[in-house]
């Protein structure tokens, strides 16, 4: 078999194995497929497959997507592009009592960002599983009909007890010896509204002492009076997940159903489903199948969406897109980039087995895709005044600016084009970092003391002089005398030598700008495990707000355009708060990981 040459680049896996497998064995390559999905008889009167496989992304709309579905949304897209495929946009909205169409939009919303889309072969594969609610009441009744399936009106307590535990096999319902025909009048008292909330479920007849429970008996309907946000009032009876689940993917003519490994012994009654609705006569053959694999476990990151629900109601976020959520919203507006995570989710790969990913890879990620596309720019995040005392001596007059510039992008090589430049001034007085002079230097330290030298960069050489305290020893000015004829980029700009090279933003044309510095959420790589009180280890200072001031090609920043701030790290123009007026950066992450040293 030839693969895609498009993913030959990409990391093996157990998933591409398998698929790869299942096309050189043309295991699906006779399917039919007829515009959209349906029963064994809408697919018969089809076309030939024009999609070598199918899979699919099927979140409930109960919640905002974090960076876990980011990695799922990843695979499951991103494995249909390389082998030919389609992956279709399924809304598995079978509980009625937690979703709703804000969620929708936003799922929606955040693939669409990731890159992905559901448009393929002239078809938008954008479904819903309560579109398929009628089909499911008609393959329960078959169930039900063939002696697959019962009515069971113990309590809920008496299901619990005669369920039995891994040392005990189960106990049958007494209503399990029920004949098909009382199931099914009592089925239809249930979908009619008949029985109250909880009086009675439907059950699959399977086995009451499997070693597996999720075999004994499992519930694949209950009684339920919600309004559905899609369907309304039109059903009080829903389908439990497990039973809609492997419907949902047959109708849709999924062939590998990726989950991750809490549904592994799920597999077993998704196979059985599978095979008495194909007996009926129900779907097509063959069948999709299930593959497991091991969920995202990232440091200093909670995923339960309980959990990220609650640190939202109790404000200690400022929202599902605060900054250091790790929902996608979030993730967005701290600045992450589509690329980014797409080369974190193909970093990390697929495996079997559970394991911790360090956050710090997710940020080199990260990095790695803005090295070389966030424009550079200089800001003082706490500033002190730098006076150049000689400035009017030097150039004429205390008010005389001169035009500086640096490359908007690092130049690389002489066979690439000159580099777009960056203009700002220097006057006689600018912005410096208070940690870039010292009245007393420690050993090693290069930056401005008095009597040292150093060079504002793409400006002049300059040598320290002293500084200026108020009443309380507080520095308030540095003071400094420009050497003339030492301009970067100009004769004579290396006639004196430097020891170090610092940042600054002029007075003249520096934007006074607010700059959250955002940093993890926890302090502890594993929050949440072992039961422990998540809250115990937030991180008191994962925000800090600075008054900052940026040059002024900073201040003309587009809301979400990225940036490397010199010698700070990464940053973005807030995607809400951002205003010319009023600029708002973001800090995303550093230049380097430093929660490892």
């Amino acid at each position: 078999m030839t693969t895609p040459a498009d993913h030959d680049h990409k990391p093996s896996n157990f998933l591409r194995q398998i698929i790869e497998n299942d096309l050189s064995l043309d295991t699906y390559a006779h399917r039919r497929w007829a515009g959209s999905p349906g029963d064994a008889a809408h697919h018969a009167a089809g076309q030939p497959d024009p999609a070598k496989i199918r899979t699919r992304f099927p979140p409930e709309p109960n919640g905002y997507l974090h960076v876990g579905h980011a990695k799922s949304i990843c695979l499951n897209f991103g494995l249909a592009r390389d082998y030919g495929g389609v992956c279709h946009m399924r809304f598995d909205d079978t509980n009625p009592e937690k979703e709703d169409t804000e969620y929708v939009n936003s799922i929606l919303d955040a693939v669409q960002w990731l890159g992905f889309g559901w448009q393929a072969n002239g078809t938008s594969h954008l479904y819903q599983a309560s579109d398929y609610f009628g089909f499911m009441y008609r393959a329960a009744e078959y169930l039900v009909e063939a002696g697959h399936a019962y009515v069971d009106e113990q309590t809920p307590e008496e299901m619990r007890v005669n369920r039995g535990d891994f040392g005990k096999p189960g106990v049958n319902s007494p209503f399990r010896s029920r004949t098909p025909a009382e199931n099914l009048a009592r089925f239809r008292d249930m979908r009619d509204g008949k029985l109250a909330d909880g009086a009675a479920v439907l059950r699959a007849k399977i086995d009451m002492a499997s070693p597996n429970i999720n075999m004994r008996d499992p519930a694949i309907y209950r009684i339920r009076r919600a309004t559905h946000h899609h369907t309304g009032d039109q059903w009080c009876i829903y389908p439990m997940y497990t039973f809609a689940h492997p419907i949902e993917d047959a109708l849709e003519q999924i062939t590998h159903s990726i989950c991750t490994l809490e549904f592994e012994d799920q597999r077993p009654f998704y196979d059985w489903l599978m095979a008495r609705l194909i007996e009926g006569g129900l779907l097509a053959s063959p069948p999709p199948k299930q593959y497991e694999f091991a969920r995202l476990n990232l440091t200093y990151v909670i995923t339960s969406k309980r959990k990220l629900a609650q640190l939202v109601n109790e404000h200690k976020v400022s929202g599902w897109d605060d900054p250091r959520m790790p929902t996608i919203v979030g993730l967005r507006r701290r600045g992450y980039t589509p690329e980014s995570i797409q080369l974190f989710a193909e970093r990390i790969g697929v495996t079997k087995s559970d394991s911790w990913i360090d956050y710090s890879t997710l940020e080199g990620c990260l990095r790695e895709d803005l090295e070389n596309k966030a424009h550079r720019g200089m800001a003082v995040l706490d500033p002190v005044k730098l006076v150049l005392t000689n400035w009017a001596e030097v150039f004429g007059s205390e008010a005389y600016t001169e035009d500086c510039h640096a490359p908007v992008l690092p130049h690389h090589g002489d066979d690439q084009p000159a580099p777009a430049l960056r203009h700002f001034k220097i006057g006689n007085a600018v912005w410096i970092e208070r940690e870039d002079f010292a009245e007393v230097p420690p050993k090693g330290y290069k930056r401005l003391f008095p009597g040292n030298v150093v060079r504002l960069k793409a400006g002049y050489v300059i040598e320290c002089t002293g500084c200026v305290k108020d009443a309380n020893g507080h520095i308030t000015e540095v003071h400094a005398k420009v050497i003339p004829n030492t301009k970067s980029g100009t004769p004579g700009a290396d006639s004196v030598k430097a020891k170090a090279a610092i940042t600054w933003v002029s007075v003249a044309d520096g934007v006074s700008a607010d700059v959250r510095l955002y940093d993890r959420l926890f302090t502890e790589a594993q929050p949440d495990a072992g039961g422990k009180d998540f809250l115990a280890s937030l991180n008191p200072n994962s925000l800090q707000v600075v008054s900052a001031f940026v040059e002024p090609s900073l201040a003309a920043a587009l809301p979400d355009q990225k940036f490397q701030f010199e010698r700070h790290g990464y940053f973005v123009a807030d995607r809400l708060d951002h205003a010319a007026s009023k600029p708002v950066f973001n800090k995303v992450t550093g230049l380097r990981d430093t929660w490892g040293k």
